[in-house]
This record gives C-alpha cells, sequence and structure tokens, in this order.
C-alpha cells in the first residue's frame, strides 16, 4: 500500500508538495485551516518571475520551476499560465547602463533576456505608451491567476483517489506516533499518516514555534492595490528600473552608480511590478516592510507614488484602483531558497520563500520529495 503522506497547509507550497506526491502515487491529505485559501498564496501578483534571480541555484530553481510550471499547465485543466514575458522599463540613462552591463552577464542568455529600444518594446506590449529610454524583456517570465490557481489545481487533485482536502479543519500539535505521525485538530480529530510536512506560511509559531525561531526566517509585509480593467491588453508583465534594486540578478557595477530612490519609494522599499489579470483588472505594487509590529494601516503615499509611476509608463492615467490589499509571507534572511527544518525523521516543515513562493513552489516540492527520498 502507498504511503500516506500529510500536508498541513493549504496554500501555493503546499499544494504544490500535494501535487508533486499525488503524481508518484503516494496517498495525500492535505488539511488546511480556512476554508479557502486566504493568505500570500492568493495576495500576490501571479507572477512566475525568472528573469530577476539570484545568479547560480536561485536561478537553476527558477528555471526547474519554469519547466514544472508547464507541465503543470499541461495536467490542470484551465490553469491559466500565460507565457506573457515580462518588460523592465528603463525611464533614465543610470537604468540603461544597468541594463547594458546585465546584458554582458554570463547567465543573460538563460534568463532569455534581451535589451530592446523604446520602439521595439511596444512593438511587444504596445500599452507602455509613456516616455521611456529602454527596456529589458524576458521571455521566460509568466503569469498565473492567484485567485483561481490553487482552486483549479485543488480540483485536479480532487479527481484522484489518492487525495483528501480537508478544509476548517485547525491543527494544533503534530508528533511522533507509534506508526508515524499523528496531526491533531483543534476539535480532537487526528490524521495519521507515514509523513507530515507542514507548510504554514508566514505562522510560524502555532506549530513548532520554537524550532522555527532558531532559523533563519521573517516575515515580510506587502502593499498592492488591483484597478478596474484597463480596456486594452497589456502584453507583459512589467516593472520599473526600481525592480533592478530588488532582484538580485543585476549584479553589475552600474547599480552601484544609481542615483538614490525617491524618497517615498526608498522609504517603502518599493518596487513597481504591474501584471494583467485575465478579467482585463491591474494588480499593481509593491512594498516591502520587514520590522513587526507591522502597521495596521495600508499607507496613501506609497499608493499614490506607484499610481505615477504605473501612468507615466503606460502614458496614460490609471484606470480606477478598485482594491487595496496588504499581505504578509515568509522570507530567508540569508537568500537562501526556502527553510526545510526537519523536526522529526517523518515531519519537515517547509517555509520560507520569500516573494517567491509562485515561481519556485514547483521546484521546491519537486526537490524536498527528492531530498526526502520520495
Amino acid at each position: 500500500m502507498a504511503k500516506q503522506i500529510l500536508i498541513i497547509g493549504g496554500g501555493v507550497i503546499g499544494t504544490m508538495h500535494a501535487l508533486r506526491l499525488v503524481k508518484r502515487g503516494y496517498r495525500v491529505v492535505q488539511i488546511d485551516r480556512d476554508p479557502v485559501p486566504l493568505q500570500a498564496s492568493v495576495r500576490n501578483f501571479g507572477l512566475v518571475w525568472v528573469g530577476g534571480r539570484r545568479a547560480g541555484e536561485e536561478l537553476e530553481e527558477a528555471l526547474l520551476a519554469r519547466e514544472l510550471w508547464d507541465e503543470v499547465a499541461a495536467d490542470v485543466r484551465d490553469l491559466s499560465l500565460r507565457s506573457n514575458g515580462s518588460l523592465t522599463i528603463a525611464r533614465t540613462t543610470a537604468e540603461v547602463k544597468v541594463m547594458e552591463q546585465s546584458m554582458a552577464l554570463p547567465d543573460a542568455e538563460a534568463r532569455g533576456w534581451q535589451l530592446l529600444s523604446a520602439e521595439e518594446a511596444r512593438q511587444i506590449n504596445p500599452a507602455v505608451r509613456g516616455k521611456f529610454e529602454a527596456a529589458l524583456y524576458c521571455s521566460k517570465d509568466a503569469a498565473v491567476e492567484p485567485a483561481h490557481l490553487l482552486h483549479n489545481i485543488r480540483h485536479h487533485l480532487l479527481a484522484h483517489d489518492n487525495y483528501s482536502w480537508v478544509p476548517n479543519t485547525e491543527i494544533v500539535d503534530v508528533n511522533e506516533g507509534p506508526t508515524g505521525p499523528v496531526a491533531f485538530a483543534a476539535t480532537g480529530e487526528m490524521f495519521h499518516g507515514d509523513f507530515a510536512l507542514v507548510c504554514p506560511g508566514a505562522d510560524h509559531k502555532s506549530l513548532f514555534g520554537a524550532q522555527l525561531a532558531e532559523s533563519p526566517i521573517r516575515r515580510v509585509r506587502l502593499q498592492m492595490m488591483s484597478t478596474v480593467p484597463l480596456g486594452e491588453e497589456l502584453t507583459t508583465s512589467v516593472g520599473d528600473g526600481d525592480s533592478m534594486r530588488y532582484y538580485p540578478a543585476y549584479d553589475v557595477p552600474a547599480l552601484r552608480e544609481m542615483p538614490p530612490q525617491d524618497p517615498i519609494a526608498a522609504g517603502a522599499k518599493m518596487q513597481l511590478l504591474m501584471v494583467q489579470r485575465t478579467d482585463g483588472t491591474l494588480t499593481i505594487g509593491d512594498t516591502h516592510e520587514y520590522d513587526e509590529p507591522f502597521d495596521i494601516f495600508l499607507r496613501e503615499p506609497e499608493y499614490d507614488y506607484l499610481i505615477d509611476v504605473a501612468s507615466d509608463i503606460l502614458g496614460r492615467p490609471l484606470p480606477k484602483v478598485a482594491r487595496r490589499w496588504d499581505g504578509v509571507y515568509s522570507q530567508r534572511t540569508d537568500g537562501a531558497i526556502c527553510e526545510r527544518t526537519h523536526i522529526s525523521k517523518t515531519i519537515v516543515v517547509v517555509t520560507g520563500p520569500g516573494g517567491r513562493g509562485n515561481s519556485l513552489a514547483p521546484a521546491i516540492a519537486e526537490n524536498t520529495v527528492r531530498i526526502l527520498g520520495f
């Protein structure tokens, strides 16, 4: 009989582990405290972002994940994976210089980078009508729909006899039983397995808080927004030049010569990222807040700044903002791909991918099952 794996956590990390394990023939019981995912996995851009990843292991992980996303899209109906690529917009000569030097990096071709003139960029994405100097195109970047992604994967998994989904069930303890790990729900219900993967997202305290407190992880808060439909197609995802300050791929001398960011952007550790949803709306962000306790309020100056930058790139007023929200994700503080805390031989916690959850989740899950010998 196939081994039974307990997965505690219904976000993208837990769900990708479930997908990889079910595909290998294991029995999977996935448990989540909420009726549907409500945290970072649905509060993001839906970007599968390859171009900006750190050279070496992180880029290799991103390239593997990109291949696996294609595999997932072939298996899961209505996944809405779009291989739309991205444009990083250079509005200053200093930003162009960073892009020019980045194109000389040995992994530029692997990332699918092309340095384009403004006119060439508009041929790929006619919606970017603003004034800018150049753009870095990344053909390997893609997008998914965070509001529907996990639902569609779950629908696919539920068609398999070896998968069970248990929502509205809070697990308060997981420990070793005589034949394997046992997960205890707040209701008193018990779940038995041969192995347990705990995928808690940014909840570093509810399960194995003492062990996670010793791990190099932190929580990060971000602010985002979405507009009403744009009224035309934004054919690629879009980033501004400040995104090169925050994505580690652009490790070139010109980056360190760039002038300071706008004070609002610098204070909120901001970059502009913009992606169009399948309903025509735009998802735009984001900020980064690292020190807890986090602010309980959404701050308008950051939104105003993002609206101005997005409007400048589009060369038109941004459509009306329809929603604003924040989110919190878990991040390794040393730049590592993720945190895998081995509680015991049969209980492992997986968290900490940072703002790379959607981008790297398939590869994180694939490497977990390889590391654990499944």
